[in-house]
């Protein structure tokens, strides 16, 4: 997938609701919060943000609520769709190796998928 203007090859879209302004998913914002400075930190540190990166860019999102409402904080996969539930600091770094890296789903912490549509985008 490529950013239409840009041409900057995205591999994966995450988005972690984790500080929802409604708490349903994550009533601990602690928790959220820990979750979503850790992604941060990984994708940094492990260069998926890296615009030369042959497989394209990581981009991550804060999402107020993905209308999961339960087992949060929840993470959201696209392009691939699969929803995490229970992402904690300690979870992240194991899904953003085995599944962003790897592209293993870590089906134990799978609590579903929406994949894309099948027309592509188009401006």
């Amino acid at each position: 997938m490529a950013l239409p203007s840009t041409g900057l090859r995205v591999q994966h879209h995450l988005l972690l609701c984790a500080t929802p302004s409604k708490a349903l998913c994550c009533p601990d914002p602690a928790v959220g919060a820990a979750s979503w400075a850790t992604l941060k930190r990984l994708v940094r540190e492990l260069g998926l943000e890296d615009p030369t990166r042959p497989q394209g860019v990581v981009l991550r999102s804060k999402a107020d609520c993905l209308r999961v409402c339960t087992g949060g904080p929840v993470l959201l996969i696209w392009p691939e769709g699969v929803i995490y539930g229970g992402v904690t600091a300690e979870r992240i770094e194991r899904i953003v190796r085995e599944h962003v890296i790897s592209d293993t789903a870590i089906e134990a912490w799978v609590l579903g998928r929406t994949p894309f549509a099948a027309e592509p985008f188009s401006s």
